[in-house]
C-alpha cells in the first residue's frame, strides 16, 4: 500500500481539493470526473467517459428498477446515465459541496436521481437498501478501506452487486517510483492511499464478498492522462482565471497541475494501473 508522506488526508481535505479545483476539472475534462475508456481507440473523449459508465452499469447488473448508490458521484454524470439509459433509481454521494450543488443544478429534472453531500462512510442511509453500489475513483480517498468495504456490504441487499473502479499501484513498485511518483500523486491528489490489485482483492475477500472479478483496464484508459496533460498546458495558458489560480502561491491545490504530468508519466512507465473490481454480497450471512 502506498501512503502519502504528509499528514493523513481526511474528508475535509478531499472536499476542499474538489471544491478548489472545480473549475479546473470541468475546464480540463468535463463533468464526468473519471477516466475515459477507449474500447476501439477511435471514440471521442465524451464517448470514452460514457463507455466507462456503461461498463460499470453492465458489471453491476443495473437495469430498470435497480436501486443504485453511487459513492463518490462527482457531478452526477454517471447517475444520470444509470437513470436515463437503464431506468435505475440512484442516490449519489459526494463530499464536495461544489459538486453537490452543481449535480443538483445539472440534473434537476431527473425524478429518479437524488444527491447527498456527506462522507460516504457516514451517510445515514438504511442498511440493505440497494441492489447495487458503485464507486468510481473514490475508494482511493478512503483512509480506512476495510471500513469502506464494510459500508458497501451494509448498504447492499443480500445478493446485491458492487463495482469499485480504482487507481492502482503496480505490484511491488520500486523505491524510486514510490518516492518520486506514487507518494507525491497520493499527497497532491488527496489520496489516503493507493493499493495494488492484489491488496484490493485481499480486502474484498476479508469483507466476505463472493463471485469476485477483476479487470485490468489500464491499456484502454491511460490515454486519459495524455489528453489531460496537453489540455492542462493549453487551457491554463489561455484561461485567465485558471492561470491566476495556478500562479497564486497561496492557492493550496495549485500543485495538482504538475501532478497531471506526474500521473501521465506513472502510467507510461507502468507504476500505476487502473482496474475494475466486481462482486456480490452473499445471499445468506455466514454463521
Amino acid at each position: 500500500m502506498i501512503f502519502p508522506q504528509v499528514s493523513a488526508t481526511d474528508v475535509a481535505a478531499v472536499a476542499a481539493h474538489y471544491d478548489d479545483l472545480d473549475l479546473f476539472y470541468r475546464t480540463i475534462w468535463g463533468t464526468h470526473v473519471h477516466h475515459g475508456y477507449w474500447r476501439t481507440g477511435k471514440e471521442s473523449t465524451e464517448e470514452a467517459v460514457e463507455n466507462l459508465t456503461h461498463l460499470v452499469a453492465d458489471r453491476a447488473g443495473i437495469k430498470s428498477g435497480t436501486c443504485v448508490c453511487d459513492i463518490g458521484c462527482g457531478y452526477g454524470g454517471s447517475a444520470k446515465i444509470f437513470a436515463e439509459d437503464y431506468g435505475a433509481r440512484v442516490i449519489g454521494i459526494t463530499v464536495s459541496k461544489k459538486q453537490y450543488e452543481l449535480a443538483q443544478l445539472f440534473h434537476a429534472g431527473l425524478a429518479d436521481v437524488d444527491f447527498m453531500n456527506c462522507d460516504g462512510l457516514a451517510n445515514g442511509l438504511p442498511a440493505g437498501a440497494f441492489d447495487a453500489v458503485v464507486s468510481v475513483e473514490s475508494s482511493e480517498h478512503m483512509q480506512d478501506k476495510a471500513a469502506f468495504f464494510a459500508e458497501v456490504s451494509r448498504l447492499l441487499r443480500p445478493g446485491g452487486r458492487f463495482v469499485v473502479v480504482a487507481w492502482l499501484a503496480r505490484e511491488q513498485p520500486g523505491a524510486a517510483e514510490t518516492k518520486y511518483l506514487l507518494e507525491p500523486i497520493c499527497a497532491e491528489g488527496r489520496l489516503a492511499s493507493m493499493a495494488s490489485a492484489r491488496e484490493y482483492e485481499h480486502m474484498l475477500v476479508a469483507a466476505g464478498f463472493q463471485d469476485l472479478g477483476f479487470e485490468d483496464l489500464t491499456r484502454k484508459v491511460k490515454k486519459t492522462w495524455r489528453i489531460c496533460a496537453l489540455r492542462c498546458l493549453t487551457r491554463i495558458s489561455s484561461h485567465q482565471f485558471l492561470r491566476q489560480r495556478f500562479f497564486d502561491s497561496t492557492f493550496p491545490n495549485r500543485v495538482f497541475a504538475k501532478t497531471v504530468l506526474r500521473i501521465w508519466l506513472a502510467y507510461t512507465v507502468g507504476s500505476m494501473r487502473y482496474g475494475l473490481f466486481s462482486g456480490r454480497k452473499p445471499w445468506v450471512d455466514k454463521l
